[in-house]
């Protein structure tokens, strides 16, 4: 079971590749704040970019929020992508290797999710997309989350 945020969650809006770079530079941070090693940091910074693109191509733009968690002994990064866009009519598909409804490889969303250990989608045609993601960093004598 998750607890809830450690601290007061970062809002960052995404509106322009440069919000892109700042998303990538904090998540980062946060990361190594939280203890993530090298390998875990680039996974969740590399999940977070593909999300936060995601979000300003398909989503129109829109905000990630970043909230420190714990679980036991172990501290994580809970990620949330929110846009107002179009939604997605298919999640399955969106999620599947290959599909694109860009100009993409189609690797971007079904990469991230395996990226993180806990990745969830909330969309419906017309009503926008909210896509949280949560990554924990390998405590002291315990395993990865999964």
């Amino acid at each position: 079971m998750t607890t809830g945020p450690t601290a007061a969650a970062l809002r960052l809006q995404i509106r322009s590749d440069t919000d892109l770079s700042l998303v990538r530079q904090q998540v980062r941070a946060k990361a190594q704040e939280a203890g993530f090693g090298l390998v875990q940091q680039t996974k969740v910074v590399t999940a977070a970019s593909e999300l936060a693109r995601n979000t300003l191509v398909h989503g129109g733009g829109g905000e990630m929020e970043l909230a420190e968690v714990a679980q036991g002994g172990t501290r994580g990064l809970r990620l949330s992508f929110i846009d107002s866009g179009p939604g997605m009519a298919d999640v399955d598909q969106a999620l599947t290797d290959g599909y694109t409804s860009g100009n993409g490889l189609g690797l971007g969303l079904g990469g991230a999710r395996r990226l993180v250990q806990d990745f969830q989608i909330d969309t419906r045609p017309g009503a926008g997309t909210t896509v949280t993601i949560t990554a924990w960093a390998q405590s002291l004598g315990s395993a990865v989350h999964r």
